[in-house]
């Protein structure tokens, strides 16, 4: 069958980045050179909390090329990292972008490798001894010590793989870096029968939770590990508090623990009630377009006008919960704000109608939610969004060897960086948009994504938890959900479904279309 065209985009970024820049992190696109870490001024954070020397993009692109069928290339991949990837390095890194780039995809690739159905094709690795299970538990021990030493049980953001906690390190962390750590650590305590990272995972969530402000219900974005102080009073669904959300709901997918179920219909209820602004329905009634914003997270009173890049995952996230109707409102906000500008603006000023922070970095979160949406409702209006992100991207960011990051979404100019989520998750949502006989549609398995678009089977022995005694708070919910519970809670049948015959209508009324328009100044 004819390969979906997203697929050139990934396979030129992967081979551009294998010729020109591997062993290194990433690749210069515009100088067609590798990077690593900025030995040179650590506090250039922007690229050394994600760079760590360990050959990032290669690692992080594993389990796209699998999806894409392409098991040569998996295993030629496979086989590099690891005869030549090690994580004893003297390099600082963010503990939360090496769990969700580094440790996630060590592990999806590991699980595709070991999974006797073979969904995708012949992935297995010859005379294959856990290899990649073995340097993810590696990477986890190293990321360890952030857990050590705070009085609340949230981490440490950075950790040096070699040396453990910097003795100048900062007490302050964000919420979604400190509590969006429990899908990897759970999958690798689950596959190692080791309670330990999965408990320090827990621990963090928990000690957030507990700081949520007993009027709103709702968590800040910055918090001082030691006294639990909130620094950063602004909640919101973007940098610094999504993957936080994302992952309450998804640790329970993976892992049924009610607790999590419990955690986020609670944070997702008192979210609708404070951050929500526009009229109550998406596609009938008066009144502006549904839209979340940032507040104070002690009042509710609304701090800024703006909105960030990140927050577009949102209507992503609403589809797993069956909350089709409002994911499509907000999903049309954002396409609106990439139509006007072929790109998505960091940070956009709603009220402004302009960016605030006008960079693109190949950013998947609009993609993502275009997938899910597309998954849901089969609506082909999501197809046509695909290809205007495509077309997009090949007429704006594509450069002399890869795919390069939008300095400035207005005057279209690139900065040299191509971001390793960038073949992980964005052409990798967009390959699955338009192949519509993917094993991860078809197999019969069920599939789930990480943060970072590391692709999970839903497999019960991640249901099996082996230490009810000690995960913290374990007694008092120790009653397992029935796997016909499980069912019902994640049935399809139990979303709002969109009705067959809007299927082929636009998913927003025409009207409510224009509106959005006209609130981006696309009219």
């Amino acid at each position: 069958r004819a390969r979906p065209r997203p697929a050139a985009r990934a396979v030129f970024g992967y081979d551009s980045y294998m010729r020109h820049a591997f062993p290194r992190d990433e690749l210069d696109p515009l100088h067609c050179r590798g990077r690593g870490p900025d030995r040179g001024d650590p506090s250039n954070l922007n690229i050394n909390d994600v760079l760590g020397n360990y050959s990032l993009t290669l690692i992080d692109a594993l389990d796209t090329l699998a999806v894409m069928g392409n098991s040569s290339e998996f295993q030629k991949a496979v086989k590099l990292v690891i005869d030549t990837v090690s994580f004893d390095k003297d390099s600082t890194v963010q503990v939360f972008e090496a769990t969700i780039r580094v440790l996630g995809s060590l592990l999806s690739a590991h699980i595709i490798i070991t999974d006797t159905k073979q969904p995708f094709g012949d992935m297995s690795i010859k005379d294959y001894d856990n290899e990649l299970l073995h340097l993810a538990r590696d990477l986890a021990v190293r990321l360890l010590p952030a857990f050590e030493n705070t009085k609340t049980g949230i981490p440490y953001p950075r950790v040096n793989l070699k040396k453990g906690v910097p003795p100048d390190s900062h007490n302050e962390t964000c919420t979604a870096g400190a509590g969006s750590l429990l899908v990897e650590f759970g999958i690798l305590s689950r596959l190692l029968g080791d309670s330990t990272f999965e408990w320090v995972a827990r621990r963090a969530v928990k000690a957030l939770w507990s700081l949520r402000s007993n009027n709103t219900g709702l968590l800040g974005n910055v918090v001082n590990i030691q006294t639990g102080h909130w620094v950063g009073k602004q909640s919101g669904l973007g940098a610094g508090s999504d993957s936080f959300y994302e992952y309450l709901l998804k640790s329970y997918i993976l892992f049924g623990e009610k607790e999590d179920l419990e955690m986020f219909n609670d944070a997702y209820r008192n979210i609708q009630n404070h951050l929500r602004r526009g009229r109550e329905a998406c596609n009938e009634g008066e009144g502006d377009p549904p839209l979340y914003v940032n507040v104070n997270m002690y009042t509710g009173q609304l701090m800024n006008t703006w909105i960030d890049s990140l927050q577009a995952f949102f209507p992503g996230l609403q589809v797993l919960i069956g909350d089709v109707e409002d994911a499509i409102c907000l999903h049309a906000f954002y396409y609106a704000i990439w139509k006007r500008y072929g790109a998505l603006p960091e940070r956009y000023n709603w009220q402004l109608q302009a960016p605030d922070v006008p960079f693109y970095p190949l950013r998947p979160e609009l993609v993502e939610s275009t997938y899910l949406l597309y998954q849901a409702t089969k609506n082909p209006f999501y197809l046509h969004v695909g290809m205007d992100i495509l077309q997009s991207l090949e007429k704006y960011t594509k450069a002399k060897c890869g795919y390069a990051t939008l300095h400035h979404v207005e005057e279209k100019t690139k900065e040299d960086r191509m971001e390793s989520f960038f073949l992980s998750e964005t052409c990798k949502y967009l390959y699955l948009l338009f192949d519509e006989e993917n094993p991860v549609h078809k197999s019969g398995n069920k599939f789930m994504f990480t943060t970072e678009g590391h692709v999970v089977s839903v497999d019960g022995r991640f249901r099996n938890s082996l230490w009810e005694d000690i995960l913290p708070g374990a007694e008092e919910s120790a009653e397992k959900p029935k796997a016909s519970e499980l069912r019902a809670a994640n049935f399809s049948s139990n979303c709002n479904r969109v009705p067959d015959e809007r299927r082929y209508l636009l998913p927003l009324k025409s009207n409510y279309m224009r509106q959005i328009d006209q609130m981006v100044g696309l009219i």
